[in-house]
């Protein structure tokens, strides 16, 4: 690492005009994140009185948010921020308007329900890949950006942290379904605040650029091709996190733990990715990000197998904590390679690539975790999750020991990569 004295701090971010504006605009329509999945769950248990129907909204949800996330970011890309977000977001609030009205009381049509949870996934707006999209074409030291990527997955950490405790100060005194209204709110308003940014309407589509066709097709060809190590470094982080929150699950029951201790230990994770990110952040690495990424993912997948052999508690928490140390650093490098690889125009979705695959990892590793648990020795259990990350870890550290020239020339040669190493 640099220790130069000339080494930008967080606050260089924002320095820059209209960035806190920017950044606190998006944060206000992420934490729609963090509220919308505990309030949907809530009101669908409470409007059909079934847990497991409860349960199927939320995955078709979820399934159609996070596969089509790639479409909707190449409609930010082809558009622009502006002309593709707004709709997108007040098509996203009112189905969640729409949602809430309709199971506001027990007794709603499940079919309906099901129908507009559906309909509101498929219109989510990938405010998090259009932010580092902009923060990509904005930001010029990349250092800063660097920072401006770590500080982005910590403050998201604590939005998704923050989320179910606003939802469970509205339940108090509404019905949940008050709180996917919230939800809505805060993404359409948000959002909107978002896109009249400066900031962001500076960031201009391709075409508005004069990029040609034929130059586009070949970057994007060779910029899709460099996405392959991030994309599977990220499904390897989501599907070894979304085992170990069913598997902190069970260590809790089989040692007589009540529910509420799982918080702690999972809260033990979420603040282990927030320091690892902070640090990860402030560091001027030597090392490419290429080269890191491995290694990251490869000590989330030992940390991983450490809290297969903890007996207690306390030991679980604290092998949780090393291991959620490593996922935002992880997750951030990801970011960055796919930002560096991606050509003119495909910027938004090479980070929605990046988030679809932790989600679409974290989904699969709870639903992988849930049938192992039965099966497998718990300890064995957190063992296959940490050899999931470092699996992921060996066929990233083989791409970058065996390039081909052809797939890595829209990341390799990249100023960018050679500025962050």
């Amino acid at each position: 690492m640099s220790a130069s004295p000339s080494r930008p701090s967080y606050a260089a971010l924002f320095r820059m005009p209209h960035a806190r504006r920017t950044f606190a605009a998006a944060m206000t329509g992420r934490l729609s994140y963090g509220v919308v999945s505990l309030a949907m769950m809530l009101t669908t248990t409470r409007a059909t009185g079934s847990y497991a129907v409860a349960g199927t909204v939320m995955a078709l949800f979820g399934a159609t948010s996070v596969f089509l996330s790639p479409a909707r970011a190449a409609l930010i890309d082809r558009y622009g921020p502006r002309r593709a977000l707004i709709p997108m977001a007040s098509l996203y609030a009112g189905l969640l308007t729409a949602f809430a009205v309709t199971a506001w009381r027990p007794g709603a049509p499940v079919a309906a329900v099901g129908a507009l949870a559906v309909a509101a996934g498929a219109c989510t707006p990938p405010l998090g890949p259009t932010l580092r999209a902009v923060w990509g074409e904005a930001v010029q030291d990349e250092r800063v950006l660097q920072r401006a990527y770590s500080l982005d997955g910590v403050v998201e950490e604590i939005l998704f942290v923050s989320g179910p405790l606003v939802v469970g100060a509205v339940v108090r005194t509404a019905p949940p379904a008050a709180a996917v209204v919230l939800s809505a709110l805060l993404v359409w308003s948000g959002t909107l605040a978002f896109v009249l940014s400066p900031l962001v309407a500076g960031v201009r589509p391709p075409a508005a650029r004069g990029a040609s066709g034929t130059a586009r097709r070949g970057r994007r060809g060779r910029g899709g091709r460099a996405l392959v190590r991030p994309v599977v470094a990220a499904a390897g982080v989501g599907l070894s996190l979304g085992a170990v929150d069913l598997l902190v699950m069970a260590f809790a029951e089989r040692h007589h733990h009540g529910a509420g201790v799982v918080a702690w230990v999972l809260a033990a994770l979420s603040l282990g990715s927030a320091l690892g990110g902070l640090l990860n952040g402030a560091v001027d690495w030597r090392a490419a990000p290429g080269a890191r990424l491995p290694l990251l993912a490869g000590a989330l997948g030992l940390a991983l197998l450490g809290a297969g052999l903890a007996q207690s508690l306390g030991a679980l928490a604290v092998a949780v904590a090393c291991a959620g140390f490593f996922v935002a650093p992880a997750l951030t490098t990801s970011y960055l390679m796919a930002g560096a690889a991606a050509p003119p125009g495909f910027r938004t979705r090479a980070g929605a690539w990046v988030n679809t695959a932790v989600n679409a990892g974290s989904s699969v590793g709870t639903a992988g975790a849930g049938l192992l648990v039965g099966r497998l020795p718990l300890g064995l259990c957190f063992a296959v999750s940490g050899a999931v990350a470092m699996a992921a870890a060996l066929v990233c550290a083989r791409n970058a020991r065996t390039p081909r020239p052809d797939a890595d020339a829209g990341f390799e040669v990249t100023d960018r990569e050679r500025l962050l190493g």
